[in-house]
């Protein structure tokens, strides 16, 4: 069976494509609720910026229909490598799908995505993820 994006990252893998390829972008696919209220990554140290595109529109959470559109908008090209993040990585994934199959060459899925599994308290951020993992982030 052939992956229809070009796989996933864990947050650490990500970082270090980020770190090492200057035209490589993260795009957080959440909602902006969650933008404001659970945080972002931090790209300052990378000295980039965390590019941001809702893959479902909130409050209906149905799916964006302008999201390729959208992330074209942001000045994101087909062959730059495209690194996509949301909560746990569920919504990230199908985002790596809809670009793939737009005509972009590289994308990945950040594996966890910024807040990770639930831990045995039901909470996310503690056990995997962006948060978890130590990378930069920041509170809206």
């Amino acid at each position: 069976m052939t992956q229809d994006y070009a796989g996933d990252l864990s947050p650490e893998e990500s970082w270090k494509v980020l770190e090492e390829d200057p035209s490589a972008v993260l795009v957080d696919v959440r909602t902006e609720p969650e933008w404001a209220f659970v945080g972002l990554p931090d790209l300052t140290p990378l000295q980039k910026r965390c590019q941001t595109v809702c893959w479902q529109n909130f409050p209906s959470m149905e799916v964006n229909p302008h999201f390729v559109e959208d992330v074209r908008e942001r000045g994101i090209g087909e062959d730059q490598k495209v690194l996509l993040l949301c909560r746990s990585g569920v919504r990230s994934r199908l985002a790596a799908q809809a670009l793939t199959e737009a005509g972009f060459k590289t994308c990945y899925n950040v594996a966890a995505g910024f807040e990770g599994n639930h831990d045995d308290f039901g909470h996310r951020g503690t056990v995997n993820g962006w948060k978890a993992s130590g990378l930069p982030w920041k509170q809206g």
